[in-house]
C-alpha cells in the first residue's frame, strides 16, 4: 500500500467469492486509511488488461506467487469469506461455469491466508476483524 507511482511497502491481495464482500472492505479499508496512503487496485476490472501478461487476476494460487515473488515479505493474503446464506442475501445465485470456474474456485484449497475476514452481515464482528487488519497496517508502514 503506497501512494501511487511509490514502491509499495505494504501489499494486501483480497480474494473471496461472489458476493463475499471483497469490494466492501477494500473500500472500507481504503476510506480509513486515505488514498494518499492506500491505492486499491482491481485486477479483474478496467487493470485487467494492464495487468494481463503478468497477471490475469488474483483468483489464482500461481497469481498470488508472483506476487510472493515479486514483493516478498511485503505481500499479505487477505480472504473475505461469507456464508452461502449471506451471499444470496446480496444477490449471489449459482451460476454454472462461472461458480465452480477456477477464477471462482481456484484458491480454495491455497489455506495459507494471512487474514481471513468473516463478513457474514454482524457489523461488530467485522469491524473487530478490520481494526484488527488496520492495526497491522499502520505497524507496517511506521517502520
Amino acid at each position: 500500500m503506497a501512494p501511487l507511482g511509490a514502491s509499495p511497502r505494504l501489499v494486501l491481495l483480497f480474494s473471496g467469492k461472489r458476493k463475499s464482500g471483497k469490494d466492501f472492505v477494500t473500500e472500507r479499508l481504503q476510506s480509513r486509511l486515505g488514498g494518499n496512503i492506500c491505492a486499491v487496485l482491481r485486477l479483474s476490472g478496467p487493470l485487467k488488461e494492464q495487468y494481463a501478461r503478468l497477471v490475469s487476476d488474483t483468483r489464482r494460487m500461481s497469481d498470488i506467487q508472483w506476487f510472493q515473488e515479486a514483493y516478498g515479505a511485503l505481500t499479505q493474503t487477505v480472504r473475505v469469506v461469507a456464508s452461502e446464506q449471506s451471499r444470496q442475501q446480496r444477490g449471489w445465485v449459482f451460476t454454472r461455469g462461472v461458480d465452480d470456474a477456477e477464477s471462482e474456485c481456484g484458491l480454495d484449497s491455497f489455506g495459507d491466508f494471512d487474514w481471513v475476514i468473516e463478513n457474514h452481515g454482524d457489523e461488530q464482528c467485522l469491524e473487530d476483524q478490520l481494526e484488527n487488519l488496520l492495526e497491522f497496517i499502520h505497524a507496517k508502514l511506521q517502520r
